[in-house]
């Protein structure tokens, strides 16, 4: 009897996934736990190994599709056997059962909710009730006809669009209207070469990001303080420890530091370390630090260092290394890039200065780190006066929810960042 292959639960929060890539093809041969297909859930791709062995029957789902967890992707028997109708099991719910909650209908909890027909995510639900969007009037592009986040976030912003319109056709501005008739509207040639133009498919981490990024500009106001510090200590002691720790095989980068940095702030000032609420501000025990990562042109990736408190310089040297180099191999779990609560961005690698990072949803704050250059600076001594030296520099830039943290608490952390560097012991 052919068996199903279902979409497993890959991670605890983990509750669809995208299929990003087909292994096998119909009729190919395949053992058990070979790698069968590939899934992405929050940005990382996971293989998916075969449940028996036996020859790939029929692919139930196309790659570049969502499903939840438990739905059939496929099924695997012997050569030559049928698949059940309609490609379920005897016994077995129908995917579009996969789909479905009993509290679909009777938790009526946005406009036109009732109205509604398969699965609404928490998530959904929540962003609809913030918004107050009405999701009959939305087209989900789900399986199913479901409605995705992806959904929501592609109508604020149509909404958005056609608010601005409004808003400019009513400004005092173009008030008169011309009583002469309007002139046909010249269509500019297209400029040359544009035939040339090239538009390319939006994979999963790059569609992912999108609409996290977007998500977190409609979810808080952002606001963003500067500040530079001296790094002499902070170079001086790597300098002299780095080769100790290649002993340990461990490379020393300037990230520890800024880490070993972030968590002493946060310590001092625990409001950082927090999320917005309905019910209030909730404020995390535990540090969990999440270190953005480039993939090059295909994105970026947060993974996390869970109870980043707790490690040494060494401690936190060994972790990055461990996660900066699995996330560009591609090898990292769904677990490992979720439960962050505060997230650093060094975007100085490739030699940005100072930027304004967006927030880490549903975190409070976001540290931008920028490149380290030797400047000429002004030092302040009581028995010297005033001199200038060349030291190496550096611009940290916080940015913040302002729901949750005011100005001078947003500088008193940064601040205390700065402390923390520039009296590296």
């Amino acid at each position: 009897m052919p068996i199903p292959v279902l979409m497993p639960q890959l991670g605890e929060s983990v509750l669809e996934g995208t299929i990003t890539k087909w292994l096998k093809a119909p009729g190919e041969a395949v053992k058990e736990y070979e790698p069968l297909l590939e899934v992405n859930t929050d940005k990382v791709d996971t293989e998916i190994p075969s449940p028996a062995s036996g020859v790939l029957l029929e692919i139930l789902v196309k790659e570049g599709s969502t499903v939840r967890v438990g739905s059939p992707l496929a099924w695997i028997g012997e050569a030559g056997e049928v698949v059940p109708q309609a490609g379920q099991a005897p016994g077995a719910a129908s995917p579009q059962a996969a789909y479905a909650t009993p509290q679909t209908s009777a938790q009526a909890s946005t406009p036109g909710q009732e109205r509604l027909a398969g699965f609404i995510s928490p998530v959904v639900a929540r962003m609809a009730a913030e918004h107050g969007i009405d999701l009959s009037q939305i087209r989900g592009s789900g399986q199913g006809g479901r409605i995705t986040k992806k959904d929501i976030l592609a109508y604020l912003e149509k909404r958005q669009i056609a608010q601005e319109k409004v808003e400019a056709i009513s400004a005092p501005a173009i008030e008169a209207i011309p009583s002469r008739p309007a002139q046909p509207e010249k269509v500019a040639p297209s400029p040359p070469g544009a035939e040339l133009e090239e538009v390319i498919p939006l994979n999963p981490l790059r569609r992912a990001i999108a609409e996290h990024m977007l998500l977190s500009k409609h979810t808080s106001p952002h606001v963003t303080t500067v500040m530079e510090a001296d790094l002499s200590r902070v170079v001086a002691h790597r300098q002299a420890n780095k080769d100790a720790f290649a002993r340990d095989g461990v490379n020393l980068t300037f990230t520890a530091y800024f880490v070993a940095a972030a968590v002493s702030a946060l310590k001092a000032y625990p409001i950082v370390n927090s999320s917005w609420s309905e019910n209030g501000i909730v404020v995390h025990k535990h540090i969990h630090i999440g270190l953005a990562t480039s993939l090059g042109e295909e994105g970026l990736i947060v993974p996390v260092i869970k109870n980043a408190d707790a490690l040494s310089l060494l401690g936190l040297a060994r972790t990055i290394n461990d996660l900066a180099g699995r996330a560009r191999a591609r090898k990292l779990q769904p677990d490992e890039v979720k439960g962050g609560t505060f997230t650093i961005t060094n975007h100085g690698i490739s030699g940005s200065l100072f930027a304004t990072p967006i927030i880490n949803q549903p975190q409070c704050a976001i540290l931008g780190v920028g490149a380290i250059q030797k400047r000429v600076v002004v030092l302040s001594d009581e028995a010297l006066g005033d001199t200038i030296a060349i030291r190496p520099m550096v611009y940290l830039s916080l940015t913040f929810d302002h729901r949750i943290l005011d100005g001078a608490i947003a500088d008193y952390f940064l601040g205390k960042v700065v402390e923390y560097l520039q009296n590296w012991k």
